[in-house]
């Protein structure tokens, strides 16, 4: 790929990750669409740290707070909600990791044709919708339970679905479960971390075990471009997300399965 290309992606990757509009739905239609080459495995790993980065630096602090926070609580200092949540991260992470270790080749083959995406976005978008709209959002970041990380936990393994939105399905399910939107937004983006910690990891290895080679200034161009972009992309969606609300991603998401409905059909 030339490099207005790779900073095309970078942006893509960058915007949508933690969007709730798929990610995943736009890395993979846009060489189809564009009549572009596959951005190869890479540029993924690159994209995705970027997008690592972005979000480890945006809650840098919260983050270590709650690392820490397991250690401080045997030290005898009181920061017992931060300490329940760094459990109930790891707790909500365990069915994507379980899901992806047997279900990543039906994803990554299967499950990446264009109309199960559109099917996948125009759904999750009407889902989205109805639980922002019937969601009482009463509840804030220390009324999140271990129940209600074992539900978004479990909604997240729909993300391997392309088109779901792993943004989108857990802040879905954080307003069903009565969070409000501040709340369900920054869960799903705390949760962002072990997710693709994880996916990069198994990335990384098949690029180690592989043949594939990979161009440094590429691979930094990617990572640089997608980092920005995701670190905007938090902190303007969480400025912004108590005047617009979920309505704009619905939409868009509609119109986007809509569109690819006509394009693949």
């Amino acid at each position: 790929m030339d490099y207005l290309h790779l900073i095309i992606l970078g942006i893509v990757q960058g915007v949508t990750e933690f969007l709730p509009i798929s990610s995943s739905a736009h890395l993979i239609l846009m060489p189809e669409i564009a009549g572009w080459e596959d951005q190869g495995l890479a540029n993924d790993i690159a994209a995705h740290l970027g997008s690592l980065v972005a979000v480890v630096v945006h809650f840098r602090t919260e983050l270590i707070t709650i690392i820490s926070a397991p250690v401080r609580v045997m030290q005898g200092h009181t920061v017992q909600h931060e300490a329940k949540l760094f459990w109930y991260l790891i707790i909500a992470t365990i069915p994507i990791a379980v899901a992806g270790y047997f279900l990543y080749d039906i994803a990554a083959t299967l499950l990446r044709n264009p109309l199960v995406i559109a099917g996948a976005t125009i759904l999750f978008a009407g889902l989205l919708w109805w639980a922002d709209v019937k969601g009482r959002r009463d509840r804030i970041q220390g009324d999140i339970t271990r129940r209600d990380a074992i539900l978004v936990g479990f909604a997240q393994v729909l993300a391997i679905i392309p088109g779901t939105s792993r943004a989108g399905i857990t802040m879905t399910a954080g307003l069903m479960l009565g969070l409000n939107r501040q709340t369900a937004a920054r869960f799903s983006f705390l949760m962002a971390v072990p997710v693709i910690l994880l996916a990069g990891g198994h990335e990384v290895t098949q690029l180690v075990t592989g043949d594939g080679s990979t161009d440094p200034l590429a691979f930094l161009i990617v990572m640089t471009v997608s980092g920005i972009s995701a670190w905007l992309s938090i902190k303007y969606f969480l400025a912004l997300l108590e005047w617009t609300g979920m309505l704009p991603y619905v939409i868009y998401r509609l119109l986007l399965g809509s569109v690819l409905f006509y394009l693949f059909t």
